[in-house]
């Protein structure tokens, strides 16, 4: 008989190990981390531990990822907040680049905006090629990696030579893009592409509706 055909014997047939249970404690076999050889009995209790090490690796892991989660909720509740309070435009993009950056933790942040009745003193609705345009409106979700447009770049000023990777949201209303916000680090690892952006699309979002909301 085949290993295999063994193994599915035993697993339909429990009744062996009641039946021959005097046979299973004399069965020896090699330890899984040395030469010597140990009871059939002692080699399930290591496996169990080895699957219990295992699942409270897991469990770990598990619990860090929802702590994280609970701090980035905090901190998107805090923006939230903030952005409801701003009064004006100004006012909306000074609270979003201070959180971004504070609350967040991102290094530098640029953001441009195009359609609407432009305030010209604000760096914010410089001219943006078509190209940003097309850009913003191909986003479907954030992108985040080590590329940029060189124009995007010159937004970020004289941090750019050093930036090395980079979320890109649009900002748009009914679908249709007015902005484009520019995430940036110098850790390559910050913002990569294999990434999540769940949190990053809500930002969008909740940015998208506060500041559609001045626009109008």
């Amino acid at each position: 008989m085949q290993s295999a055909e063994v193994a599915a014997w035993l697993q339909a047939n429990p009744q062996f190990f009641e039946d021959y249970a005097d046979l299973v404690a004399e069965i020896f076999i090699p330890h899984p981390h040395g030469g010597r050889a140990i009871p059939l009995a002692e080699r399930q209790i290591l496996t169990l531990r080895e699957k219990n090490k295992l699942i409270e690796s897991k469990l770990a892991e598990l619990l860090q990822f929802g702590e994280e989660n609970d701090q980035i909720g905090d901190k998107i509740q805090r923006l939230t907040v903030a952005l409801l309070q701003a009064r004006d435009l100004a006012g909306v993009l000074g609270t979003l680049s201070y959180h971004l950056q504070e609350s967040f933790r991102v290094p530098h942040v640029a953001v441009r905006l195009w359609g609407g009745e432009a305030d010209e003193t604000l760096s914010e609705f410089s001219p943006v090629s078509d190209d940003v345009r097309v850009l913003a409106q191909s986003l479907g979700t954030p992108y985040c990696g080590p590329y940029v447009t060189d124009e995007a770049l010159a937004w970020l000023g004289e941090a750019a030579p050093h930036l090395k990777s980079f979320a890109q949201v649009a900002l748009k209303t009914e679908g249709a893009p007015f902005g484009l916000l520019i995430l940036a680090s110098e850790d390559a690892q910050r913002f990569y592409p294999e990434m999540g952006t769940l949190y990053l699309a809500r930002i969008g979002e909740l940015i998208s509706a506060a500041l559609a909301r001045c626009l109008d």
